[in-house]
C-alpha cells in the first residue's frame, strides 16, 4: 500500500490492535452527552471545519457578489473560485490556500452519503428467474454471492452494532480551468494532510464519525430518523433529503449495508478492474429521492452508483459514484456541478468471521459546467487513501444515546413521512437542507 499509492509512509508507530475499543478509546473521539459534546482539551472549535456536504456549502453564507448569479449559484460559484487559483500563491497566502484545499477534501471525501435510503430491517430478495429481468436476476445472484463470501447472511444478522478506526491521508492534486479554445492546469497546491477517523453505527440505521485532518474537524451522524452535521459557524443542521447510509461504510467496512444498498440494482455487464474480471452492477437514485434533496433553484438531476465485484472472490473492489446538481441562475443560463468519487478497496481479511477491507484509495473529480456566457468550466481532481487499523463489532455497552442529534435541533410535528423521519427545523425557525 505504502509504495505503490505513494500517500502513507513507513512509521514505526503503528497503533498496538485492541481486542475492544471501549479499552482504548481513540483521542479523537468526543464524547457526546445528550447531544452536547466535550472537545479535547488541545482542540479548538476554531480548527473544526465543516462536516458532509456532497460538493460545495450550499449554506455557507454570500460573500456579497452581485450579478447574474442566483443565491445558489453565488454561494458555489464562490466557493470554487477560491479553489481555483489562477496563480501560484504568494508565501504570504499559503496558510490561505493550504485551508481551502483543506476545506475542499473534507467537503468532496470526508464524509458523502450513498444514494438511497437503505435500512438494516429490509429483506434481501429473494433470486428469482420466472418473470424477472435478466439485468436483475443477474444482480441478485451476485448480490447472493457476495453476501456468502463475506461471511454470510446469518453471521451478518448477527451483528448489532460496530466500531471502526483508521488512517487517512488526503491530497488535492490538481486544479484545471478551461475556456473555449484553452485550458490551463495548477498544481501548485499539493500539501498531503494526514489524519483519521473513528465510525459507530448501530441497527436500526444508526452511525456517527469523527474525521481529524490537518487538525480540522469533520462531526456527522444519524440517529436512524435524520442525518444530520456541525460546524462552528453554522451550528449543527440536518442533511437535505432521506436518511442515507455513510458512504465510506460502504467501502469494505460493512457488507450487510453494501448488499441492501445494492439490492434494486442491475447487472449493466463487465469489467476489468486492476486486472480482475467483475461484474458491474448499477443503482440509480429514485426520483422522489432526488426531489426530496433539492431545494430552491439548486436541483439534484441524478446520483448513481456501480459497484465492481470481483468475478473470483465475489467480493466488492471497486465503487464509483456520480452526482449531478443543476443550479438555475436568475434570468441566466444554468449551471452544472458533477462530483465523480472512485475508490478501490484493497487488503480483505476476516474480522469476527466477516470479510473487511483493510485498506484502499479514492479519487475524486468536481466538474463545473455549463457557464456559457463565461465560457469557462472548472475541474478538480483529489486523492485519498486509507487504512483500517481497529474495527470490531457487537461492542458491549453501545446504545441510542451514543447518536443522539444535537440539542439544538428539533423536529417538526406535522412531516410527510419519505421512510426517512421528520424534516428539520433549528431553533431559529428556518428549514436547513
Amino acid at each position: 500500500m505504502d509504495k505503490k499509492h505513494g500517500l502513507f509512509s513507513k512509521s514505526n508507530s503503528r497503533r498496538p490492535r485492541s481486542k475492544s475499543p471501549v479499552r482504548s478509546v481513540s483521542p479523537i473521539i468526543i464524547r457526546r452527552r445528550k447531544g452536547r459534546y466535550v472537545t479535547q482539551p488541545d482542540r479548538h472549535m476554531s480548527e473544526m471545519l465543516a462536516p458532509v456536504i456532497e460538493g460545495p456549502d450550499p449554506d455557507a453564507e454570500d460573500s456579497g457578489s452581485s450579478g447574474d448569479y442566483s443565491r445558489f449559484e453565488r454561494r458555489w460559484y464562490n466557493w470554487m473560485k477560491c479553489q481555483l487559483p489562477v496563480a501560484p500563491p504568494s508565501v504570504s497566502s499559503s496558510s490561505d490556500f493550504k485551508r481551502t484545499d483543506l476545506r475542499l477534501l473534507l467537503g468532496v471525501l470526508g464524509a458523502p452519503l450513498g444514494p438511497v435510503h437503505v435500512s438494516a430491517l429490509d429483506l434481501l430478495p429473494h433470486l428469482s428467474i420466472k418473470n424477472t429481468p435478466m439485468e436483475t436476476s443477474s444482480a441478485q445472484y451476485i448480490l447472493q454471492q457476495y453476501t456468502a463470501a463475506s461471511g454470510g447472511q446469518k453471521l451478518h444478522s448477527s451483528v448489532q452494532n460496530g466500531y471502526v478506526m483508521g488512517r487517512i491521508r488526503t491530497m488535492a492534486s490538481e486544479f484545471e480551468t478551461g475556456s473555449k479554445g484553452s485550458k490551463s492546469k495548477n498544481n501548485s497546491s499539493k500539501a498531503v494532510e494526514s489524519g483519521g477517523f473513528v465510525l459507530w453505527h448501530m441497527n436500526p440505521d444508526m452511525w456517527y464519525m469523527e474525521l481529524v485532518l490537518g487538525g480540522s474537524k469533520v462531526l456527522a451522524g444519524c440517529d436512524g430518523k435524520l442525518v444530520w452535521r456541525h460546524t462552528p459557524w453554522l451550528g449543527p443542521h440536518a442533511a437535505k433529503g432521506p436518511v442515507r447510509p455513510l458512504r465510506r461504510a460502504l467501502q469494505g467496512l460493512d457488507p450487510r449495508t453494501t448488499a441492501y444498498m445494492f439490492a434494486n440494482a442491475r447487472c449493466i455487464g463487465e469489467k476489468k478492474i486492476d486486472g480482475e474480471d467483475c461484474f458491474i452492477l448499477k443503482l440509480c437514485a429514485d426520483p422522489a429521492t432526488l426531489k426530496a434533496r433539492s431545494e430552491g433553484a439548486s436541483e439534484t438531476i441524478r446520483h448513481t452508483l456501480f459497484g465492481y465485484f470481483s468475478q473470483k472472490t465475489g467480493l466488492l473492489v471497486h465503487l464509483e459514484d456520480s452526482q449531478l446538481t443543476r443550479i438555475q441562475n436568475n434570468g441566466g443560463e444554468a449551471v452544472y456541478w458533477e462530483t465523480t468519487i472512485n475508490s478501490y478497496l484493497e487488503d480483505y481479511k476476516p474480522v469476527e468471521g466477516i470479510m473487511i477491507a483493510h485498506s484502499g484509495r479514492s479519487v475524486a473529480t468536481l466538474l463545473r459546467f455549463g457557464d456559457m456566457s463565461s465560457g469557462h468550466n472548472t475541474k478538480t481532481t483529489m486523492q485519498e487513501a486509507w487504512v483500517i487499523d481497529e474495527i470490531s463489532f457487537n461492542v458491549p455497552g453501545l446504545s441510542i444515546d451514543c447518536f443522539i442529534p444535537p440539542s439544538e435541533l428539533r423536529f417538526d410535528s406535522h412531516v410527510e413521512d419519505l421512510s426517512q423521519g421528520p424534516k428539520i427545523r433549528t431553533l431559529h425557525g428556518h428549514k436547513n437542507g
